[in-house]
């Protein structure tokens, strides 16, 4: 059982923190020093000045990404405040490097003004490759990622949004045709109307749900037309005709419920109110809106996903951005488009389906077998399989959608190259 003493220590003990900065370049003689900085340092300098795009052969731009906060809205904590935020940002840059080999540099801004925010990040961007947006509240975490995907040539990415959307995506994919229920038909409740459930709901739009089928619930109860209390212009496109008013109305005969809001919310009673072969995804952190077996004893038709790692099915983001993030650096992507979301959404959802599952990924998990199935819908975070699959995925979309400044690329050495990085990793 993991104890406060436990997180304490583990953040203290030693070094302080989670990250530190290594050289990658010799630095022990006089000459490596000359090189490394003046005079040597010049000729790179000089090589860029004349040619921006030499960034990428003569720095570590390439492979940097910024994981920048405010602290407004930090894992279950809320409005903790930049510094607070700190420790998540230092473990983000982790699971960037463990999982895809990026570096981070994290920076928490102490900057509450959407528009000096965006100020800052965009003064940026000759340093990193990349921007990861995290725990930044709604709404000001549309307008403020709208308005840097505008004025920045680099991806910008808020992963609290489309991470999410993207890992319930796939199994949104896999759930749908186990339990023979066709997207175009589905009928699906949110619980929640924050950044992660507004980009869920339009990315199932993507996958092939109906805007007119999706319900949202916040906490003001449906959003409906013709509602005018706690709207704003992201949550109108949601406002549907409809009589219900409550998450207990709206649940009776969902296909699907998608919560990203708090625990506890979902009774039995509402989960026993839904369709025949119902896919709940309850995925409110740390404790989600109905627990796994609370639902289960009440239904046996269901598929279920949550974002804990002690049952099955986690919903976990670290499925997403780093192969996203991997695959767009390595084409010199200019963002990350829908197409590039589907794709990797689309590509997670494949591999959960193949039966080839390595025996490291049994053993990681203490597992004698896996196999595809409502308790298997999506893969797990430790399978190196998704680096190769997701990354190829996103370098192929952003290619053929436009956004690529690299688009020469020989996939079948990409793959293996992505191959050996995934034996590196795994070897760490």
């Amino acid at each position: 059982m993991l104890t406060k003493q436990d997180s304490l220590d583990y953040h203290e003990l030693g070094r302080a923190g989670k990250i530190e900065v290594i050289s990658t370049k010799p630095c022990k003689t006089q000459l490596d020093l000359s090189l490394a900085y003046t005079p040597g340092v010049a000729e790179p300098c000089r090589e860029i000045q004349k040619n921006p795009e030499n960034a990428y052969r003569y720095t570590a731009k390439g492979n940097l990404v910024a994981v920048i906060t405010n602290g407004t809205a930090v894992l279950g904590l809320g409005n903790i405040g930049p510094l607070a935020g700190k420790p998540v940002m230092e473990g983000k840059g982790i699971l960037f490097k463990r999982f895809a080999d990026i570096d981070v540099f994290d920076l928490e801004l102490d900057v509450n003004d959407s528009d000096e925010f965006i100020n800052i990040v965009k003064s940026m961007e000759p340093t990193f490759a990349g921007i990861n947006l995290e725990d930044i509240k709604a709404p000001e975490c549309f307008y403020i990622e709208e308005e840097l995907k505008k004025c920045m040539s680099i991806p910008v990415f808020h992963d609290d949004q489309h991470g999410t959307a993207i890992i319930s995506g796939a199994a949104l994919l896999n759930a749908a045709l186990l339990q023979e229920k066709p997207l175009s038909e589905l009928k699906v409740v949110f619980s929640g109307a924050g950044a992660a459930a507004i980009s869920c709901a339009n990315l199932y739009i993507a996958l092939g749900v109906k805007r007119e089928n999706i319900i949202i619930v916040d906490s003001k109860g449906v959003i409906f037309s013709g509602r005018t209390e706690g709207m704003n212009k992201y949550k109108e496109p949601f406002a549907v005709d409809t009589n219900r008013r409550t998450l207990a109305q709206a649940m009776e005969g969902a296909d699907c419920f998608a919560g990203l809001s708090m625990a506890g919310l979902v009774t039995e009673e509402m989960v026993r109110s839904m369709a025949e072969r119902p896919i709940i995804f309850a995925m409110a952190n740390p404790d989600p809106e109905i627990g796994y077996d609370q639902a289960c004893s009440v239904r046996n038709d269901l598929i279920m996903a949550t974002g804990r790692s002690d049952y099955p099915n986690q919903v976990n983001n670290v499925l997403g951005f780093p192969f996203i993030f991997r695959g767009a650096l390595d084409v010199r992507a200019s963002s990350i488009n829908e197409e590039m979301k589907v794709a990797a959404t689309e590509a997670l959802a494949a591999l959960a389906r193949k039966s080839d599952i390595p025996e490291m990924v049994l053993e990681a998990y203490g597992l004698t077998s896996l196999s595809f199935g409502p308790q298997y819908v999506i893969p797990k975070p430790m399978d190196p399989r998704v680096l190769i699959e997701v990354s190829i995925a996103v370098a192929k979309a952003a290619i053929s959608s436009g956004v690529a400044a690299k688009t020469d690329i020989d996939f079948a050495s990409y793959k293996d190259h992505l191959e050996m990085l995934a034996e590196k990793i795994s070897l760490r």
